[in-house]
């Protein structure tokens, strides 16, 4: 429960003003009322996921230092006991912040969710897993996964192979989160069946999606005109999850990012839920973060600057 050599231990002196005194299967706290009591309840945290059978890592811990720090400590007891799915290989699959929860609970209630926020929040794969719950629950009767094919700032020319074959590198992260959650076996089958249909966007129009789980990746880069053909796809029966980060926009310059007017333009529609996601939501190593922030805090500067 303290990590490799004792990690987590070393976070926590760290955070709090007092003593850990570590001594075989007893965990003795020394220091200040304050300190102690938040140190403690961290500390029952961790306990209580430890038991759970969770995987504990450095994010969990600064989490529930900073919730605790700020008196939310009971949130997170709720939200870290919450399973929303279980993978093929037994992952138990829940909510790391409440800013996952929020959008969580959003794609539960709407009709529309929008999930946009930086890298790493677990945008696209907490979508997947709420898909194949659905999926599971018999809620639809399939899933849609579409993303637009456009290059990350390259020009990668001509690619060989048949249409399938071309479009396959831009649905690879697709791909990747279906096969974790499902297994490598059951994807199969159900692609096979036609239950899971992974497509570019471009395919998506003059389509009704009906019954289905559809979900739009990279949304950042769809133009006003595509963004509002897919949405305009909605059937009876179906939920649409549109994912993107604004701050990677790989759209020629000039060109207006279909997400960015969307969440402007559907803010107070209802049946639709804006989520915005935060760099404390990132759940990656602790400087991925920290690159998040300081690009975010740079490119402010620089908006400030051209003003």
């Amino acid at each position: 429960m303290l990590g490799q050599q004792d990690i987590f231990l070393q976070a926590l002196r760290e955070e709090f003003g007092c003593q850990f005194m570590s001594r075989g299967d007893r965990l003795e706290l020394l220091g200040e009322a304050g300190e102690v009591s938040q140190a403690a309840e961290v500390l029952e945290e961790l306990q209580y996921l430890y038991r759970q059978g969770t995987v504990l890592t450095m994010h969990e811990l600064r989490y529930a230092v900073s919730l605790i720090r700020r008196g939310e400590g009971t949130k997170l007891h709720q939200m870290f006991s919450e399973t929303i799915l279980v993978t093929a290989h037994g992952k138990q699959v829940r909510a790391k912040t409440l800013g996952q929860r929020r959008y969580l609970e959003a794609i539960g209630h709407h009709s529309i969710t929008f999930g946009i926020g930086p890298a790493g929040t677990g945008k696209t794969y907490l979508a997947v897993v709420m898909a194949v719950a659905a999926l599971r629950n018999k809620e639809v009767k399939r899933i849609i996964l579409t993303r637009p094919a456009v290059e990350a700032g390259e020009r990668l020319g001509f690619l060989p192979g048949d249409m399938q074959d071309k479009v396959d590198p831009y649905l690879r992260p697709l791909y990747d989160a279906l096969q974790e959650i499902l297994g490598v076996d059951a994807y199969q089958k159900m692609l096979a069946r036609g239950m899971i249909e992974i497509a570019p966007l471009a395919y998506m129009r003059g389509r009704t999606l009906s019954d289905a789980f559809v979900i739009l990746d990279e949304a950042q880069n769809t133009s006003s005109g595509q963004m509002k053909m897919f949405l305009t796809r909605l059937g009876f029966g179906s939920r649409m999850v549109v994912t993107g980060d604004l701050s990677q926009v790989d759209l020629p310059r000039g060109v207006q990012s279909g997400l960015r007017e969307a969440a402007t333009i559907l803010e107070h529609v209802q049946g639709i839920s804006i989520c915005r996601l935060a760099p404390a939501d990132v759940i990656r190593h602790d400087v991925v973060t920290r690159i998040v922030e300081a690009y975010g805090a740079y490119e402010a500067k620089k908006k400030q600057q051209e003003k």
